[in-house]
């Protein structure tokens, strides 16, 4: 047994809610039953195969309000393995669904079978027609398209709010729209064609000239009744007639019927109907869209109405204007959002009935521009807009940072009304469409019927094209509360189809909550062609069951999901899959959405479960030490949730005595720690790596894996023993060198200056000099205590270096230049918490500068550039995302190189300070697509701002040399 063995009993619930109604039962604590499971691993492999209780529990949840676990998941790695799993699930008589980001609102990602992740082994994107077209695989993010279509002036038709999340395999599968998509830039409208395989195994790419042939040949029963459905519909000209209109507006309730209209072809018709089917037909193994420009000259303003009414009434005359977007929120919502950063205080003052209207436009050029403007200006002439608070300008802006902040404002609807919720209660996040000149009677109808069953009131929507949007919270494990989510659902179907002739999902896709409602919307002469459409296409049923057609009244009550208290932190996750993109564990462990439902799962649980056992036995590893502890994650939840600080917090619980007074004793005396890393890093060197590796694993055998670091290959040698020698007198700042750049020096074969050496001798060269204190040995911003969740060695060197540093810069009079971004991160904002009440006002006086800021805001404006580089390719650091400096990093790095390059899949390196030595799978994994990426082409130079990250990427890219951009600087300012 190691030395220090973590306590994971530690994290066993003290307490639960459970046992809930839908825990996990105990029969299942073994995982995949057979023969399922070991059917599957003969099939495709056991890296194919996840079969535990906690793989599946992962899996079980996803944007929506309800909850299926699945038997077994299968992470398919090729259209192989899909045909695969299609003749097996034939063969036995089971079901199969598929799973990207799992963003989806109605369930649509949830199996209670076999369920297929399509996401980790499907990403890609292939830019044809210098960016007209792209050719995307089903699990990229429509955020990562885009980015790759931008440096071509194009972007995607569908844009949804999801972006940073949802693939475009869902996207097609759900027609999501989006904000500007309505019904001309969607899925629909925009796919060129898409390649598809049939349930049967058949593989379908609809724009291959000879596709029709091929499928005749391969399905003709399938060809034949596509036709018959198309010669059906069109001989009804009633019907016809009616699927005209329901289109007319935002529609994702049901089959695209008018693909029969559309098409004139099985190939063609196919090709429409995959659209919106929801993993019901067919897996959407590619994508071809026809892209849009990217029209890049923004104008927007946030108005002010008095009445719902009256903002709804100016919708029609922005619509005639151009506006690309108009987007509409209520007085509740409004008022809910000041819960959000940054969104203004006084909107708490709001009246009740005011209302705004987000309106922007787009244009490819300013003349373009300059038009709208005038245009969205004789609309305002005719408008009663109010000002009833300070920081309402009801003013159109062309500022890119205010636009931010409006969009900002509009997007806090899910985050203040569903962060806000009441604790355990679970969220449903609907939409609806209507008419756009019913938009105000809608508005006005849903608020009342929201309030006479008891739900907070509020409403915000895509008000251009006449679609709402709305929350309900309600406790699942109550049945009354369920019974009155029920009565509402029954009673907002028939207000929305019957008083307003709307469509019930406008583009969040019908889904297992609207499912039971569509022959309500459709009648029973197009719902029973739709019953027959998928009889075509799937004759033994063996796709995503219950989800799109439905004959249960009940079925949207089914599955519903607990959502039982888990820690503070984490509490007002609503499940969303947000964070799942940044997370640099995604594709090894867990996301950090995973975490959380994982700890859900154990509150469910009884005392003495079996199913909690097992959860905590894989819990330690898959969730705590592998979860980097880099907090973007929080950046990117609609709520703010860091996951990461709940990792930490779960280190220090596993914690045993010995350990959190060996940590601290560690930062008592760091000096002599500080010395003897250093001098280890300098025995490396002459001793190589292949014994240091060995003697570094037997150490973690014996102490502990997640404590003892593993030496790598491509890790620097040591840094000098002295500092670079420097003068209080006439320095115009303090610069700290971080204890990493004290310990480690530069990339092997550097010749050049160490980094203190240069960002001395490149401030003294801009006539703004740095003093370097002579005892900052033995110092360190604290982040090394607090990543690793030792609260005690942690609060002895926040407090040590906050007080050193304050006398430092002579009480704060001075900057303090801090030359690695995490630990800039670390001094300026992590330490706080830990420090003494007067520490913590000590602090409040310094002012914490990092070196890449310094650089490109005091430097580069006094230095000339005498020499640049062909190219320079970045690697920002996460620290750098929270600190908000990644364009200063970029404005550094575009001095010293003519062509500097961001990879599109630049992410988290997850190396966190020596994280990567602990867990090298962990860097390796989540650097695998930003390292291909690099190494497919030379670059002169590799640069980031942080000596642990450039390791990290080293180690990723076969020692490309990462450094820090200010080495580069010093270089490309040097004097012959």
């Amino acid at each position: 047994m190691p030395l220090l063995e973590p306590k994971p009993q530690a994290l066993r619930p003290a307490a639960t809610t459970g046992p809930a109604p839908d825990r996990v039962p105990d029969r299942r604590a073994a995982g995949t039953p057979e023969p399922l499971r070991g059917d599957l691993l003969a099939l495709l492999g056991p890296d194919k195969v996840l079969h535990t209780v906690s793989d599946l529990v992962r899996y079980a949840s996803d944007a929506s309000p309800y909850r299926f676990v699945p038997q077994v998941v299968v992470l398919a790695e090729d259209i192989d393995d899909i045909s695969a799993v299609f003749s097996y699930a034939h063969g036995k008589g089971r079901n199969v669904v598929f799973r990207a980001a799992g963003t989806s609102l109605n369930g649509q990602a949830q199996g209670e079978d076999i369920l297929v992740d399509v996401r980790r082994h499907w990403t890609g994107i292939e830019v044809l027609d210098d960016g007209a077209r792209a050719r995307i695989r089903p699990g990229t993010t429509v955020l990562r398209a885009n980015t790759a279509l931008a440096r071509h002036g194009r972007l995607l038709g569908p844009d949804p709010a999801s972006a940073i999340a949802c693939t475009l395999g869902g996207v097609v599968a759900n027609n999501s729209s989006g904000m500007t998509a309505g019904t001309t830039r969607n899925s629909y409208r925009t796919l060129s064609s898409v390649t598809v395989v049939l349930p049967s195994g058949t593989l379908v790419d609809t724009a291959d000239p000879d596709a029709d042939a091929e499928l005749a040949r391969a399905e003709p029963a399938l060809c034949a009744g596509l036709l018959a459905l198309k010669s059906e519909i069109e001989a009804d000209a009633e019907l016809v007639a009616r699927i005209r209109a329901k289109y007319e507006i935002k529609n994702t309730n049901g089959y695209r019927l008018d693909a029969f209209l559309d098409g004139a072809t099985p190939v063609e018709i196919l090709r429409g109907l995959m659209v919106g089917s929801e993993g019901t037909l067919g897996f959407i193994a590619e994508t071809v869209f026809d892209t849009l420009p990217l029209d890049r000259y923004t104008t927007s303003a946030l108005l002010f109405f008095p009445t719902l009414r009256a903002a709804a009434a100016a919708v029609p005359g922005f619509n005639a204007a151009g506006a690309r977007a108009v987007e509409l929120m209520d007085g509740n919502t409004l008022r809910a959002s000041v819960r959000v950063a940054g969104v203004p205080a006084d909107w708490a003052e709001l009246p009740r009935e005011t209302t705004a209207l987000l309106v922007e436009f787009r244009a490819p050029d300013e003349p373009a521009q300059a038009a709208y403007e005038a245009a969205a200006a004789r609309v305002l002439e005719g408008l009663e807009l109010v000002a009833p608070v300070a920081s309402v300008t009801n003013a159109f802006t062309r500022d890119a940072g205010t636009i931010g902040g409006y969009w900002k404002a509009r997007k806090a609807f899910v985050t203040a009304v569903g962060g806000s919720r009441p604790a355990g209660t679970t969220l449903i996040t609907e939409d609806f469409a209507v008419p756009p000149s019913r938009l105000a009677d809608a508005c006005a109808a849903l608020l009342d019927l929201q309030a006479r069953h008891g739900f907070d009131a509020a409403v915000a929507g895509h008000a251009a094209h006449g679609n709402l949007h709305f929350l309900l919270a309600f406790d699942a494990a109550n049945p009354g509360d369920v019974a009155r989510y029920a009565s509402f659902m029954d009673e907002f179907c028939r207000m929305a189809v019957q008083r307003f002739d709307g469509s019930l999902k406008a583009e969040h896709a019908t889904g297992r909550n609207i499912a039971p409602f569509l022959e309500l919307e459709w009648g029973p002469r197009a719902t029973e062609l739709m019953w027959r459409i998928k009889e075509t296409v799937d004759p033994h049923g063996i796709l995503a069951p219950r989800i799109l057609l439905d004959r249960d009244p009940e079925g949207h009550l089914r599955g519903l999901k607990t959502i039982p208290e888990v820690e503070a932190v984490a509490d007002p996750c609503i499940e969303c899959g947000f964070c799942e993109p940044t997370c640099p564990s995604k594709d090894l462990t867990t996301t950090p959405r995973q975490r959380i439902v994982l700890r859900r799962e154990m509150m469910r649980q009884p005392s003495g479960s079996p199913v909690t056992d097992e959860l905590l036995a894989s819990y330690g590893y898959a969730a705590v030490d592998t979860c980097a502890g880099d907090s973007t994650c929080g950046l990117a939840c609609p709520v703010g949730i860091d996951t990461g600080a709940m990792m930490r917090d779960f280190r220090h619980r596993r914690h045993s005595r010995r350990e959190e007074w060996a940590a601290a004793q560690c930062a008592l005396y760091f000096r002599a720690v500080e010395r003897s890393a250093r001098l280890a890093v300098a025995a490396g060197d002459r001793i190589g790596d292949r014994l240091l590796s060995s003697v570094t694993r037997a150490a973690r055998r014996a102490v502990r894996p997640d404590l003892v670091p593993e030496w790598l290959p491509h890790l620097p040698g040591a840094a000098a023993r002295t500092l670079p020698r420097t003068r209080k007198g006439g320095a115009v700042a303090v610069y700290y060198p971080a204890c990493v750049n004290r310990i480690f020096g530069g990339p092997a074969g550097d010749r050049g200056p160490s980094l203190p050496e240069a960002v001395v001798a490149v401030s003294r060269r801009a006539g703004r000099p740095v003093w370097i204190p002579p005892d900052v040995t033995g110092t360190c911003c604290a982040t090394i205590w607090h990543s690793k969740g030792y609260e005690d060695g942690n609060r002895i060197m926040a407090n040590r270096i906050v007080e050193a540093a304050w006398g430092w810069t002579a009480g704060g009079r001075l900057p303090l230049i801090v030359d690695a971004s995490s630990c800039t991160l670390g001094l300026a904002h992590e330490v706080v918490p830990y420090l003494t009440p007067d520490n913590r006002a000590l602090h409040a006086e310094l002012t914490v500068v990092d070196s890449v800021v310094w650089a490109a805001e005091e430097l580069l404006p006094h230095l000339e550039i005498l020499r640049t580089v062909d190219s320079a390719v970045l690697h920002p650091a996460c620290s750098m995302r929270h600190l908000g400096d990644e364009a200063q990093l970029r404005t550094v790095a575009e001095a010293c190189a003519r062509e500097v390059v961001v990879p599109d899949d630049v992410g988290c390196c997850a190396f966190a300070g020596d994280r990567g030595m602990l867990h090298r799978e962990l860097t390796e994994s989540a650097t695998a697509k930003e390292a291909a990426e690099v190494t497919a082409r030379e670059f002169a130079v590799h640069v980031s701002a942080n000596r642990m990250c450039e390791v990290g990427m080293d180690h990723a890219t076969g020692g490309r040399g990462y450094h820090s951009v200010l080495m580069e600087l010093e270089r490309a300012t040097r004097p012959c």
